[in-house]
């Protein structure tokens, strides 16, 4: 679910059942032409379908973070302490292109690179990693 759908009496009846918060992550750097800002796009969602479908009722997807900077690891580390602290259990980052570190970034329960998956699992077994990974992280 993605937090625009989210009205205040919904969120106040679904927020136990939506106990894992999901931040895109997009890695721009602004120096992509107009097409390829597009496609970088479309591979995040597709790589977030991977868990926003099949975990619908559990994930609450937060606004994306677009353009990276030196400061990036920091930013997401604090980002997901603060959602900790506002009541989500879980934080996952995912990000398609962008090159981060789950260490970097401890405040995070998991973090996901589509790039790194590729050349560990390679790109047929990402979706069943991806969900392996999710499942899990709601065991611990």
């Amino acid at each position: 679910m993605k937090f625009s759908e989210m009205t205040q009496d919904s969120w106040a009846e679904l927020q136990l059942y939506l106990d894992t918060c999901l931040i895109p992550y997009t890695a721009l750097s602004g120096e992509q032409s107009p097409v390829e800002a597009t496609e970088a796009l479309e591979r995040l969602r597709d790589f977030l379908d991977m868990v926003e479908i099949p975990f619908k009722g559990r994930i609450m997807t937060y606004p994306a973070f677009h353009y990276a900077n030196s400061e990036m690891s920091m930013t997401l580390n604090s980002l997901s302490a603060q959602l900790k602290s506002s009541g989500f259990k879980y934080v996952v980052i995912m990000s398609s292109d962008g090159q981060i570190d789950g260490v970097e970034i401890s405040s995070a329960d998991l973090v996901l690179s589509r790039s790194a998956l590729t050349r560990e699992v390679g790109e047929e077994g990402i979706a069943r990693f991806v969900g392996e990974k999710i499942r899990e992280l709601w065991k611990k």
